[in-house]
């Protein structure tokens, strides 16, 4: 199997190139420390996985482990599925160390890394827990909007707080705060997702004050105080499709550099079969499966934001972005694109036959070999949570000795 160097692979990135780095090893020892732009496809998980997460057979794929010997059985495994141009990382993961370059932790980091980046940048104003909790027992005015997946704030959610994940914020917190005297605050389980959602709102110009739950419900577990369980209140059911929040959306977009597309435009990005084409709806699941554009598959946007190495393995390839009212699709273009992604919007599409159910998404995987994250559940030790805080506010440092994103804040 031909190697490829560690180098070889930076300068892929750092020139716009398209490249898959896959670490076959499980998530748990992924999480460990990895290079910056690696996605993480176990060994077990490949012939599940691959078609979807890496749509083009003759892209450029790396692929790595640490010394246990799983390197070559997943090349195999890639060629049998079709893939044409497989590459064995030289020296594995030491080899990217020796090459005196740096090993991320956790999962989802380098979008983590990039949250951090804008908040520095930004100076993305924030409340600490005991702060938020001492307004919100003196009943101030002041609204809580939790930017996560419904059924994370279902398990856990700060007190009075209301569902309403990241993409489907700038739609929703008008109407969820009608007064601009409101102060709105937004909330994740940690730092990345209230940051992005916050700077979201701070950047379509809501009149609103806005600002992020500083390190969200681990900051409030760790202050020792309640949080509330089982909660049910969602604010982004109806999302008011209205020309001011698709305007305001859409500037933000502009601003970013996110190019809109017509159906013609992405026939034409279709054909174009050296290059890879990722198309997301980027809706909730209830709304896409109602019916969305054909080939297209559902990730809702402030996941794709999130978990971007999940979703978008290969580097360097094109994504396009539906929504039938505008906004989540613009919101989340500005995002991706500011994290260094070719990323259109697609105008219109809605109004022809559409396709209803789910999108064939492999699987989920199970426990075996998972990553437990320190911000899921309710009973994580708290070194375990602090220490995870501690690690994200050391990510804007990490990026500059890494000098490979190619990030840049809007």
């Amino acid at each position: 199997m031909t190697l490829i160097t560690a180098h070889d692979i930076r300068s892929a990135w750092i020139l716009g190139q398209e490249i898959a780095l896959i670490d076959v090893r499980d998530e748990a020892d992924f999480a460990q420390g990895h290079p910056l732009f690696a996605a993480q496809i176990s060994l077990s998980r490949i012939d599940v996985e691959a078609h979807w997460r890496i749509p083009r057979r003759d892209v450029l794929l790396v692929v790595y482990d640490d010394g246990e010997g799983l390197a070559q059985s997943a090349a195999d495994k890639f060629a049998d599925l079709g893939y044409e141009q497989i590459r064995l990382l030289k020296g594995g993961l030491q080899g990217w160390q020796e090459a005196g370059f740096e090993l991320f932790e956790d999962v989802n980091s380098y979008a983590k890394a990039f949250g951090e980046l804008v908040e520095h940048r930004r100076h993305t104003p924030s409340l600490t827990s005991p702060e938020v909790k001492a307004l919100i027992d003196a009943k101030a005015n002041v609204v809580v909007l939790d930017a996560r997946r419904f059924d994370e704030y279902n398990t856990m959610s700060i007190p009075t707080g209301i569902s309403v994940p990241g993409a489907e914020l700038v739609l929703n917190a008008q109407a969820l705060a009608p007064d601009p005297e409101t102060t709105i605050i937004v909330n994740c389980a940690g730092r990345t997702r209230s940051i992005i959602g916050t700077q979201s709102l701070i950047n379509a110009g809501i009149p609103n004050k806005v600002v992020a739950l500083r390190n969200g419900t681990i900051g409030w577990t760790l202050a020792g105080q309640e949080l509330d369980k089982g909660q049910t209140r969602k604010g982004f059911q109806s999302p008011p499709e209205t020309q001011e929040t698709r305007n305001l959306a859409r500037n933000v977009a502009y601003r970013a550099g996110v190019k809109r597309i017509t159906l013609s435009d992405l026939k034409l990005l279709e054909q174009d079969t050296g290059r890879t084409l990722y198309r997301f709806d980027v809706r909730q699941k209830d709304s896409f499966e109602a019916g969305h554009i054909a080939g297209f598959a559902n990730v809702p946007g402030g996941q794709l934001v999130q978990e971007t190495d999940h979703y978008v393995p290969v580097r360097g390839a094109r994504i396009v972005l539906s929504d039938n009212i505008g906004a989540r699709a613009d919101m989340s273009a500005s995002w991706l694109a500011q994290m260094g992604w070719e990323v259109y919007v697609l105008d219109g599409g809605f109004d022809g036959p559409l396709v209803t159910g789910p999108d064939g998404a492999p699987p989920p995987r199970g426990p075996e070999g998972r990553y437990r994250r320190p911000y899921e559940g309710t009973e994580n030790p708290v070194a375990a949570m602090q220490a995870y805080l501690d690690w994200e506010y050391g990510l804007v440092g990490q990026l500059a000795r890494d000098a490979s994103h190619g990030f840049y804040v809007i």
